[in-house]
């Protein structure tokens, strides 16, 4: 076991032993939701006996900043969002381990860092319609922070983290029993678009096999709107295109393209 893992196992072990609710600092609750828990516990499969723990997942650093101004001690979910990072790496991990017998680590770890990610995450948050619930500074509520992907994404990290540590000694079954239909069906969607694989690399490195010849990628089209462009990519070697794709970002649609050229040449 690396290193990291380790460290990590350790964290939700020290976790378990240091209740939330036995923290030193006293808590004044001034956190008023703007929408019901309920409704939230019910996406989760998970009703809260410790209600502080989703209340303080669900609360903003800029909020807790605004109340401590007012001399208001209100906790924000940062720690929540740390411990909740290691509870969704061992789950992702443990997952893709068993899944795909016949990956090595390099693969594994990049599939693992595209159904992890701050994209996939803010997605899954999207999902469970969690930005509803969060408690935001007025700057942040006025600037669009209940859609920003970076404020859903941690969020959704302290959200599993507060079940973790709710649950007790089931944290980990019950935070999967939540989480696990999101990973997997990302999963699928990123062995699709090929994002879990360097296919750009595997052509590479068959090409050089057997040519000189210089591989190339051009973007040939960009269509859509700013927010949500579709780029066309093309891989070119010498004067003959061998391969097309299209994606979201330059480069799946690079990767895209390496990809139909490595079903040309038989390689995959």
């Amino acid at each position: 076991m690396h290193g990291r893992d380790l460290a990590r196992r350790a964290c939700l072990n020290f976790a378990r032993k240091e209740p939330f609710a036995k923290a030193k600092a006293m808590v004044i609750n001034m956190n008023k939701l703007p929408k019901k828990t309920a409704g939230l516990e019910e996406r989760l499969g998970h009703k809260f006996k410790d209600t502080e723990l989703i209340r303080t997942a669900l609360t903003h650093s800029s909020y807790s900043h605004e109340q401590r101004i007012k001399h208001n001690f209100c906790r924000c979910n940062e720690r929540l969002e740390f411990l909740g990072d290691s509870v969704l790496s061992i789950i992702a991990s443990e997952y893709l381990f068993e899944s795909f017998r016949d990956r090595d680590e390099g693969d594994l770890t990049k599939l693992r860092a595209e159904i992890v990610c701050e994209r996939a995450l803010a997605g899954y948050a999207v999902e469970i319609e969690l930005g509803d619930y969060l408690l935001l500074g007025i700057g942040e509520e006025k600037n669009g922070g209940r859609k920003s992907k970076s404020i859903l994404s941690d969020a959704f990290e302290a959200v599993l983290a507060a079940v973790y540590l709710d649950s007790g000694e089931n944290g980990k079954a019950e935070v999967s029993k939540f989480l696990m239909p999101f990973l997997e069906a990302e999963v699928v969607k990123t062995e699709k678009a090929g994002r879990g694989h360097d296919f750009k690399t595997q052509l590479q490195q068959f090409i050089q096999q057997d040519s000189s010849a210089e591989l190339e990628y051009v973007i040939v089209n960009e269509t859509g709107p700013d927010h949500c462009k579709t780029f066309a990519a093309e891989a070119r070697m010498g004067s003959n295109i061998i391969g097309r794709g299209e994606g979201k970002t330059k480069r799946e649609a690079e990767q895209m393209a390496a990809k139909e050229a490595l079903e040309l040449f038989g390689n995959i």
